[in-house]
């Protein structure tokens, strides 16, 4: 793409739109909005690879809202399909902002709460759909929605989406919407399975790629401890949300569990306003958090993946890895979070014994060493507990294992040797035997006379 677009005006976007750009506060494009807005303009199917935070979302929803233009008839004529509830509400968002002098209908369908109101604002008649796939199949199952009409389909996050087991779901999506359409696919990774979605979803597809697979953004400084167990891990996330740089940050965990233990451990120690959200929050309670947070009420917001996308938070001072991810690429995603429209930030992952043969997996994608820190002297040296340090070997060993099967780790069962076992000859009795043994019972309890 040419280096001369340097202005949104460049696009041919029309007013109603350029003059909402404005307004939000973009000054230029970024990479991935310069690259695929011009063909998504002119009508070709995309395939976008580029990491959290480089303004995917404006980079499909200004070319969709110039091809929609207006409100017309009361059935969909896009459909934006995301993973989760909270990046269905950042789309939302988007919308809200640069269709602010449209007159275009929309309406967000996910889980989490009744479709009632969902259903009602449907029938009101609706120009774009922005959903999660389970809640969007629903409605349409009960009759709700009307698809025919439908020319424009987009995947957000779909290495996520596929992650999450929706596959099934999309391919459901795509026998029920009409063949001709255009098509995009937004993923931040580009994997094998990605390649083969694309495969399936995408026709003669435009590729842009901003960005190295699973690279981080250079605004983030990473760190990483290698921490021996959870009570030293909650001592040095202490130190660190006390320090005077750190103004706002989200913890990450791999667990509700342990989500609410660092919440509450945080709490009692009074380090600031602090708010929770996971997969057992209710939906009223994580929007309420999320917007707390994001109007900077609150310093500390501890959350699990389910929170890692979708979260388009400015001036994130920290993101701290309490947990190393398991699916790796997820942390590109949490540590996105932070580093954003070109700010600083910084992202520190505190790194138990077992986890350490999964940084270096995620060191291997980013293609990146980070920066390796020393736990400060002031931080108490705990023993690790028994249970917890055989819970560690035992991990390790079952990673050793994966990788060389034949492995014998410190948990593989040795038999000793034994003496060979003599069997006993059994008993031979006479066929009267048991008679004889029923008799003596019963003239034992009294029950037989002669």
């Amino acid at each position: 793409m040419s280096d001369r677009l340097q202005s949104f005006e460049n696009f041919n976007l029309n007013k109603q739109l350029l003059n909402a750009v404005q307004e939000i506060g973009y000054e230029k494009p970024t990479p991935i909005q310069e690259k695929a807005i011009p063909l998504a303009l002119a009508g070709h199917d995309i395939l976008g690879i580029a990491q959290t935070g480089t303004g995917k979302t404006a980079a499909f929803v200004l070319p969709l809202l110039f091809k929609v233009k207006y409100a017309q008839g009361q059935h969909p004529r896009a459909l934006i399909l995301a993973p989760t509830r909270e990046l269905v509400m950042q789309i939302e968002e988007a919308v809200i902002g640069f269709g602010k002098y449209t007159d275009l209908r929309y309406v967000c369908l996910y889980g989490g709460l009744g479709p009632k109101p969902q259903i009602e604002k449907v029938q009101e008649g609706v120009d774009i759909v922005i959903a999660t796939p389970g809640r969007f199949l629903d409605l349409y199952k009960r009759e709700v929605l009307y698809t025919r009409d439908i020319k424009t389909m987009i995947l957000d996050e779909a290495d996520k989406m596929l992650d999450m087991g929706f596959l099934p779901q999309i391919r459901a999506i795509l026998e029920i919407i009409p063949v001709k359409r255009q098509n995009m696919l937004f993923s931040a990774t580009f994997s094998d399975k990605i390649e083969k979605l694309s495969h399936e979803f995408l026709e003669f597809p435009e590729r842009v790629e901003v960005a190295p697979q699973a690279s981080t953004a250079d605004t983030i400084e990473q760190a990483k401890y290698f921490v021996p167990n959870v009570r030293t891990k909650m001592d040095l996330l202490e130190k660190l949300v006390s320090e005077p740089g750190f103004e706002r940050g989200i913890v990450f965990t791999k667990s509700r569990k342990n989500a609410e233990e660092v919440f509450r451990y945080l709490k009692q120690r009074q380090r600031g306003s602090i708010r929770v959200i996971h997969a057992n929050k209710g939906q009223n309670t994580r929007i309420n958090s999320m917007d707390e947070f994001k109007k900077g009420e609150v310093k500390i917001l501890v959350a699990t993946d389910v929170a890692a996308r979708g979260l388009d938070i400015s001036m994130v001072s920290h993101v701290v890895n309490f947990d190393v991810p398991l699916i790796y690429e997820d942390y590109v995603h949490r540590i996105g979070r932070t580093g954003r429209a070109e700010n600083e930030g910084k992202a520190v992952t505190f790194i138990n014994p077992a986890e350490c043969f999964h940084f270096e997996k995620i060191e291997a994608i980013i293609q990146k060493e980070v920066t390796e820190r020393s736990i400060p002297k002031d931080i108490p040296q705990h023993e690790t507990p028994y249970e917890e340090k055989q819970a560690y070997e035992r991990e390790i060993d079952n990673q050793k294992r994966g990788e060389d099967p034949e492995f014998k780790g410190a948990f593989h069962e040795k038999k000793s040797p034994t003496k060979p076992r003599v069997e006993k000859p059994k008993k031979r009795g006479n066929k009267n035997s048991k008679a004889k043994r029923n008799r003596n019972q019963m003239k034992t309890k009294g029950k037989w006379k002669k």
